[in-house]
């Protein structure tokens, strides 16, 4: 049976993150992952430049094609829109090329990957016994990073997993040349809104929420493109001069904005598993690094005792409510007005009239720099 200090149940941004910094610090780290890498996540592309500095910490270089974005554009169902700069700014890289580059950072810093799927996660006598579909496992500590949704959940019985949740999410990259390089552009239409921003891979990642309310009465997701998203002129625009890159959209069903424990049998839970992280609340991505840096300091702030184990529990809970609830609350208001027609429509004259008020919302849904 295979004896860590860390286990990491998940190797999505959170997980390989944790990994890396823990490594660094010369800390036992196993990590669990079902898939291979690259592959394509539906994931909004846009990445703040307030993670950049603990990126160089980490020593991960994005790559020199990863376009700069400065600039906002949002526009209602009906089309009525608006643009305003980013102050903090971000860059454009798909997850397709920031899980690898992750990956092979944290295999050089000499932590061990497993392909393989955690099914169960137990914790006796101060330890904890992992078992996936291969082998078994022991660590003192665990950090769930798997992501929106997983049978884990179940097995754990989280609260939230045992509601049903009416969201569906889609991406898929297209080819546009005359889609704005520095733009990352939010689109509303009826039942969800659409994101869509240029990557490294010189294409356009187009990721959209809806509810499953307004899916569910259309076929397929092309379907739904062509008589839902395409309402809104701007998205019409785009796809009528646009080509898709993959053959097939990516989905996910069943995602949930419910609040969720960040910490669970005494896993620490990170990124998308502590809490799914709003579209609207600035940058998915930043947050779910910044969430793994959390972790990771907090473990290593008690020099991963078993004995501490209260206090890191109780340190990462801290340090994460002070971060990023503000940003979620936030995220979770403005969702509210963008999927009300009505309330999207007074909105949007509102900010035409005082551009200041989104700057600062802006402002509200982003972070501070954030350094090691």
């Amino acid at each position: 049976m295979n004896k860590q200090n860390i286990a990491i149940v998940g190797g999505g941004l959170a997980g390989l993150v944790a990994a890396i910094h823990l490594c660094k610090a010369g800390v036992q780290v196993i990590l669990f992952e079902k898939n291979s890498y690259p592959n394509h996540k539906v994931c909004g592309e846009y990445l703040s430049n307030e993670i950049l500095p603990y990126l160089d910490f980490l020593g991960v270089e994005l790559p020199s094609s990863s376009p700069k974005i400065e600039k906002l554009s949002y526009s209602t169902h009906s089309g009525e829109k608006i643009e305003c700069p980013l102050e903090m700014g971000g860059v454009g890289v798909s997850r397709y090329t920031l899980d690898e580059l992750l990956y092979k950072r944290a295999l050089e810093l000499g932590c061990e990957v497993k392909m393989e799927t955690v099914t169960t996660i137990k914790f006796s006598t101060n330890r904890f016994l992992i078992s996936t579909s291969k082998g078994n496992y022991q660590s003192d500590y665990v950090l769930g990073a798997y992501g929106k949704r997983s049978n884990l959940d179940k097995y754990l019985n989280r609260e939230f997993i045992q509601k049903n949740s009416g969201w569906l999410g889609v991406k898929n990259h297209y080819l546009n040349a005359d889609f704005h390089n520095d733009m990352v552009s939010l689109h509303n239409f009826e039942g969800g809104y659409c994101g869509l921003s240029r990557t490294d891979l010189n294409t356009i990642n187009v990721c959209y929420l809806t509810t499953y309310n307004s899916f569910k009465r259309y076929r397929d997701t092309t379907e739904f493109k062509e008589k839902v998203l395409m309402q809104n002129p701007h998205l019409k625009r785009f796809f009528s001069n646009s080509r898709q890159v993959f053959e097939r959209d990516i989905s996910i069903a069943q995602i949930s904005f419910g609040k969720r424990s960040l910490v669970k049998n005494h896993i620490l839970m990170l990124g998308d598993s502590a809490g799914l992280i709003h579209p609207l609340s600035g940058n998915g991505m930043a947050m779910a690094i910044h969430s793994a840096k959390m972790a990771a300091e907090s473990l290593l702030k008690f020099s991963i005792s078993k004995e501490n184990r209260e206090l890191i529990e109780n340190e990462y809970i801290s340090v994460w409510n002070k971060n990023f609830n503000s940003r979620m609350w936030t995220g979770s208001m403005i969702q509210r007005i963008l999927m009300n027609p009505g309330l999207a429509t007074v909105s949007q004259k509102l900010l035409q009239l005082s551009p200041g008020v989104l700057k600062n919302l802006i402002r509200f849904t982003h972070g501070k720099k954030v350094y090691a």
